[in-house]
């Protein structure tokens, strides 16, 4: 049967003839269209029922891999990396020591205010208040607080401020107020927050 035959019996046939249980006798056009439409209800069948369950397990263990392979990327870089980390960490615990030998200790606290008071009066200051405030916890160290209020010149107030800075324990000021004392207008009044730090070991 020529293409020409088989479109002429295709617009001929009326689709309220067509009988299932005489399929033979159905014009082969007919046949055709019926077998690729079982054919993809066969396909889409099988990918939604088979094939969509595994492309969903393969992206999950793409995925997995993925992680997988960050994390050992990131463990090899550390094994690769240990001696350098090893330095690394000696170097930053001998720093540690180093600035926890600069708090001083309970003991050293009134010698560190005796080191204020005579750094203000070497810098021709006159020293009205040093007081130590209430100690404040922190983590692993305590906050000792000291109230300062002196008196000089703006050279003076400068280098006693540079002076506190260059102590060998650490002392941190803060909160720094100047205003005239009311004298011949060189004379000026400072109040000033200091703070020094207490490791707290084994507290």
């Amino acid at each position: 049967m020529s293409l020409a035959d088989s479109l002429k019996s295709l617009n001929e046939f009326d689709i309220n003839d067509l009988d299932v249980n005489n399929a033979g006798i159905w014009p082969a056009p007919v046949k055709a269209i019926v077998v690729l439409i079982v054919f993809g209800l066969i396909v889409g069948g099988g990918y939604w029922f088979f094939i969509k369950d595994q492309y969903i397990q393969l992206d999950r263990v793409e995925k997995t891999e993925q992680d997988l392979r960050k994390k050992y990327e990131e463990k090899a870089y550390r094994v690769a990396n240990l001696e350098v980390f090893k330095a690394q960490m000696a170097e930053m615990e001998e720093t540690f020591g180093a600035l926890v030998r600069q708090l001083p200790s309970e003991t050293e606290v009134p010698g560190l205010l005796e080191d204020i008071t005579n750094t203000a009066l070497g810098n021709g200051l006159a020293l009205r208040e040093v007081k130590l405030q209430s100690e404040r916890q922190r983590d692993f160290y305590a906050e000792l607080p000291i109230n300062i209020r002196v008196s000089g010149t703006y050279h003076e107030l400068a280098s006693f401020v540079s002076s506190v800075a260059s102590l060998p324990r650490i002392v941190t000021l803060h909160d720094l107020t100047i205003k005239p004392s009311g004298g011949d207008g060189e004379e000026l009044d400072m109040q000033v927050l200091a703070r020094t730090y207490r490791y707290r070991a084994g507290e």
